[in-house]
């Protein structure tokens, strides 16, 4: 058996790419003081679950990762619950986990090297915690840690942690508390490290990217960073906007999107539905009119953008009408990328009093209804491509063939390119396309001989 080794640490990252952003950071701290990583848990003294605790299967998830490495704990081993769950549930959490040692929470992953100390010289088996009172209580996350997580030649960079809207479904405000954005200057210089570093693409994220700067006085903050970050890191070929909110798509926000080659013509802008009764229940946006006007804006300025959205069916008081409305609303759109959840009922938020009346079977029909009629629009933009040339970052190869991603696909949660040969990992490479699936593109590498001018941001050709 495996023995358990001194100043060493097993860490599990568990939802989004923002949670794994902290989780880097985390584990940048402890290396710092002198801990090394290990894949392996047995090996471990510090056992780390950063969770999740959005929605129902997230938590589910999080509470039985906890369990496993719990029943498997070893003496002198210590169980620590990190981020949302921690915060949401806090000494609650310890009911459904026998054996975790410590909780801390959202804001304070900046401590982890301290509360690792304090569990290591605690003198009486008690759990610690680490929980601010309240989630609203901000702590600096301004630290030598770099807040960003690196996934190959792509970087997730977070820009601000926290939300301010008011959507009646949502627990983010409960446990990661109100919109804090981080100095500009902050985020520009890890972008030159990161572009130091040799990565390609930058992936910007918050809860809300579109609110950037508002708690620092700034108008279009977003626009601004935009802008900062094409002038100090101008080797970064991609900078992609995730998370943007509807109605905060402002003018300049498109006019720096079309101007500025390095950012990506790809938006993600969660509209949650296409009914304005549905959105007002869910406390959203309502005025579908400025989706479609805001929509053909953007698409004037840049018709080749690749606009991402998601939706909830299932909602409370949904009807087939307003499903319906829904179904027509993604037709007559066309998104390039869609995803679609059922609701989930959450204790808590303003949507828990409308309870969940909606049977799990209807809203999973619904959802199967919306996702095939978004692969037949995907398939008929994907078609549309055949024959072009666009450039693709190239994340894998191996047995004759490689795998990368145009401008059009964010990692993880969109399509990817095979490719027919063994492109250089890492590399942007200019791939005609030859075929489409609903999701999935292929091709071959072009020839330098055979390119027309090669543009940055994606399409060079046709």
């Amino acid at each position: 058996m495996a023995k358990v080794k001194s100043k060493r640490f097993h860490l599990v990252s568990l939802g989004c790419s923002k949670n794994t952003v902290d989780s880097e950071s985390m584990a940048h701290l402890l290396g710092q003081a002198g801990y090394q990583a290990t894949t392996d848990p047995r090996q471990a003294e510090v056992l780390i679950v950063n969770t999740c605790g959005f929605i129902g299967p997230a938590k589910q998830e999080s509470v039985a990762v906890l369990n496993q490495l719990a029943s498997g704990k070893k003496r002198g081993q210590m169980l620590i619950a990190a981020g949302c769950l921690s915060q949401r549930y806090g000494a609650e959490l310890m009911k459904w986990v026998p054996g975790l040692d410590g909780l801390i929470g959202t804001r304070r992953w900046m401590d982890i090297v301290d509360f690792v100390q304090r569990l290591r010289e605690r003198r009486r088996p008690e759990p610690l915690y680490h929980l601010p009172d309240d989630a609203k209580v901000v702590g600096s996350d301004e630290h030598s840690a770099l807040r960003a997580a690196v996934q190959g030649a792509s970087a997730y960079l977070k820009i601000a942690d926290g939300c301010r809207r008011p959507c009646a479904f949502c627990a983010i405000p409960l446990i990661k508390g109100t919109a804090v954005s981080r100095p500009m200057e902050s985020i520009l210089a890890e972008a030159r490290a990161l572009e130091a570093q040799g990565v390609r693409e930058l992936i910007l994220i918050a809860q809300d990217t579109t609110d950037y700067g508002h708690d620092l006085g700034m108008k279009d903050g977003l626009a601004a960073l935009l802008e900062g970050i094409a002038e100090a890191a101008p080797g970064i070929d991609w900078t992609r906007v995730m998370y943007a909110y509807p109605g905060y798509v402002t003018d300049r926000l498109i006019e720096t999107m079309a101007a500025r080659p390095q950012i990506t013509h790809y938006l993600d802008m969660p509209l949650q539905h296409g009914h304005p009764m549905t959105l007002r229940r869910m406390r959203r946006p309502a005025n579908i009119t400025w989706v479609h006007q805001s929509i053909a804006k953007m698409r004037a300025a840049m018709p080749d953008l690749a606009l991402r959205s998601t939706f909830i069916v299932g909602y409370p008081g949904e009807t087939e009408e307003e499903f319906q409305a829904l179904l027509d609303f993604v037709e007559e759109l066309k998104f390039d990328r869609l995803g679609a959840f059922t609701f989930s009922y959450e204790p808590g938020t303003e949507s828990a009093a409308l309870g969940d009346p909606i049977p799990e079977a209807v809203k999973q029909e619904r959802k199967d209804r919306l996702m095939a009629l978004q692969q037949r629009l995907s398939l008929a933009k994907n078609q549309a491509l055949v024959g072009k040339t666009l450039n693709v970052l190239v994340e894998g190869q191996g047995d004759g063939l490689s795998i990368g991603r145009t401008y059009r696909d964010a990692p993880e949660i969109d399509g990817v390119v095979v490719i027919d040969g063994e492109a250089p990992v890492g590399e942007m490479v200019p791939v005609r396309i030859s075929g489409a699936l609903a999701y999935d593109l292929s091709g071959t590498v072009e020839t330098a001989s055979a390119q027309a001018v090669t543009a940055p941001l994606g399409l060079v050709n046709g």
